[in-house]
């Protein structure tokens, strides 16, 4: 089991393939092989070298129960990119895993040649910030819920009516989600960063070739959340990808596997709601 040791702790990576990387970022109590269900194989179709990781707080990877902040998952990330020596390299986040792509295309873009951004925001809202607060007290409490029940209320947070109404699918995601554990105290730190403050000016110094996607029955990050975070970052393009939640790269991988080809080939996409005429295309090349 490879590890990468930065700032201080080990983190747990895997590198499949070869040719130009791409480093994948999961959200918050995910574990970087969810990347390995469909886009890992799709990317190493295309010809990149896949990495995936977990993030400190995420079991292999130092858990770090004392606690961290979002500037330390983006100094490691920047650290793993060191190490593997694999900078400037093409990055994708979901959720948290976006927001430390973000975060790291502004601080060190000298180590982003692009970025795709999934699920993910420039600011807070008043009843995500207290979704994330209330799991992280229900955590701490000690109250052990039953893993159906759990099961269950993930499903309803993170699945699109689509998948929760074909009664095939959702047997199977809840059979799934049934076997992930209780969230440990590192998990509850990466839960502690969700409510992010409000970083809009901030991203408007970003530099790098942003494409954000957003997922259209997403109850966590909604869709008018990335289209503004995609307004914020110059130059960067957008996409909406229907019947998806907040899983919308589990849910929907074809469309999902597209959109990343075609911003990684330099294709431009589309910003929902304009003309097409008016529509902002990538200005790069990859």
């Amino acid at each position: 089991m490879p590890f990468a040791f930065a700032n201080d702790i080990r983190l747990h990576y895997e590198l499949h393939g070869t040719g130009d990387p791409v480093v994948l970022v999961s959200g918050a109590g995910v574990s970087g092989k969810s990347w390995l269900i469909h886009q890992g194989p799709a990317l190493l179709e295309n010809g990149y070298r896949v990495c995936v990781y977990d993030s400190r707080g995420q079991p292999p990877s130092d858990e770090c129960i004392s606690g961290f902040v979002v500037e330390d998952l983006v100094a490691d990330l920047a650290a793993l990119l060191e190490f593997l020596d694999a900078g400037p390299a093409r990055l994708i986040g979901t959720s948290t895993g976006a927001y430390v792509v973000q975060e790291l295309a502004l601080r060190r873009p000298e180590l982003v040649r692009q970025a795709v951004l999934m699920a993910s925001r420039a600011r807070p809202d008043v009843l995500r910030t207290q979704l994330a607060r209330a799991e992280i007290e229900l955590g701490e409490s000690g109250v052990t819920l039953p893993s159906s029940y759990r099961a269950v209320v993930r499903a309803l947070q993170m699945l699109s009516p689509r998948s929760m109404d074909d009664e095939s699918s959702i047997r199977d995601w809840l059979a799934l989600l049934e076997l992930a554990p209780p969230d440990g105290a590192g998990v509850r730190h990466q839960l502690a960063l969700q409510p992010m403050p409000d970083r809009r000016a901030a991203y408007a110094e970003i530099a790098v070739p942003c494409h954000v996607v957003s997922f259209a029955d997403d109850l966590i990050a909604p869709p008018g959340y990335g289209e503004e975070l995609a307004g914020c970052i110059p130059g960067a393009t957008f996409d909406l990808v229907g019947d998806a939640g907040h899983f919308g790269y589990l849910e929907r991988p074809e469309e999902v596997n597209h959109i990343i080809a075609k911003h990684f080939a330099g294709i431009g996409a589309r910003l929902t709601g304009q003309n097409p005429d008016t529509r902002r295309s990538a200005p790069w090349a990859s």
